[in-house]
């Protein structure tokens, strides 16, 4: 079973951390209950952090002369410049992160469809959406980072992606923390699967670039290497790119199998590729045959394996777990 380093994360502390909501409630997140196992969380709630009590007057952000102001709704009071202030201190000290899950829709920590009013009083119609005060700051500091809030995390692909990136970028800290060019090598190329099915393109340029590890130092490939890593995972991988990669796979054995192991192989590509069946069973007929065939070098790409298998959940309505409906 493969080792995983554990990825850094910035979390609201509301979710399932501490009751510190405005009204004194916890959220109850069940991708971070499942993450805490695997993952070192950095709980936060910039609110309190800046001096609003528990419970406290609710915040919403309003539109005054142009400008976003956060405020408190029952007494008017403007707490932007101060909310701005610890902001700009917690992101310059937080230190290596490796990922933001933020609370949604919230005035202070949502990433997107926060809403926006004319004024602070409670009446008042919503005139637009934005990102939360600490929320947006993230976005802007760190636009290179997994940052998402517990409301998307809910959809299965965005989590797959989220989890991915924390796991893959933790292991890459670690790795940058080692300082030597071995490492690097073994890091490009334990990932070459999973970074060829997110961007051909940059695996192209990665390559390179550890291919250069003689005219360069570790320090300046290691710097050129992450912002490429970066790009390559900023956006999820299409299913096309799934298929890609598995056929990449199945070369290393297509001599080596008989015609009715081709023929099974192929039928599960195409139920993927027609939306009638996950990924899975290609998946694991593949790490078969690396068992099978004692193929080390894809029995260690993190394509196959790119977050703990703990995290690794059955759609409910497929589980055998799912109450029999004529109980």
């Amino acid at each position: 079973m493969r080792e995983f380093v554990r990825p850094r994360v910035v979390v609201s502390r509301c979710l399932g951390f501490d009751h510190c909501r405005y009204n004194g409630n916890i959220i109850n997140s069940p991708i971070v209950a499942n993450l805490m196992e695997y993952v070192d969380f950095l709980p936060v709630c910039p609110e309190v952090e800046i001096g609003l009590g528990i419970p406290r007057d609710p915040v919403r952000i309003i539109l005054e002369n142009g400008e976003q102001r956060l405020v408190q709704s029952a007494s008017g009071r403007d707490i932007t410049e101060v909310m701005k202030a610890f902001c700009t201190d917690y992101l310059n000290s937080a230190g290596d992160i490796d990922g933001f899950i933020l609370k949604y829709r919230s005035p202070s920590c949502g990433i997107k469809d926060v809403k926006v009013y004319p004024t602070a009083a409670l009446k008042s119609a919503v005139i637009g959406k934005t990102s939360g005060s600490f929320g947006g700051a993230v976005l802007k500091q760190f636009p290179y980072l997994p940052v998402e809030d517990e409301g998307r995390l809910r959809n299965a692909r965005i989590k797959e992606h989220f989890m991915t990136r924390i796991f893959i970028l933790a292991a890459f800290r670690n790795m940058k923390s080692e300082g030597r060019m071995r490492d690097l090598v073994a890091f490009h190329s334990e990932n070459k699967y999973l970074l060829m099915v997110y961007s051909q393109e940059e695996l192209r340029k990665l390559g390179a670039i550890v291919a250069n590890k003689e005219r360069k130092t570790f320090q300046e490939l290691v710097s050129e290497y992450e912002e490429h890593l970066y790009s390559a995972l900023s956006r999820p991988p299409r299913y096309t790119s799934n298929i890609n990669v598995l056929m990449h796979a199945f070369g290393h054995f297509s001599e080596k199998l008989s015609s009715h192991e081709k023929t099974l192989f192929f039928e599960w590509i195409q139920k993927y590729r027609s939306g009638k069946a996950s990924l899975c069973p290609a998946i694991n007929i593949i790490r078969s045959w690396a068992v099978r065939f004692e193929d080390q070098y894809l029995m260690n790409q993190t394509f196959f394996e790119p977050y703990p298998e703990g995290l690794m959940e059955v759609d409910p309505i497929d589980s055998h777990l799912r109450k029999d409906l004529w109980e």
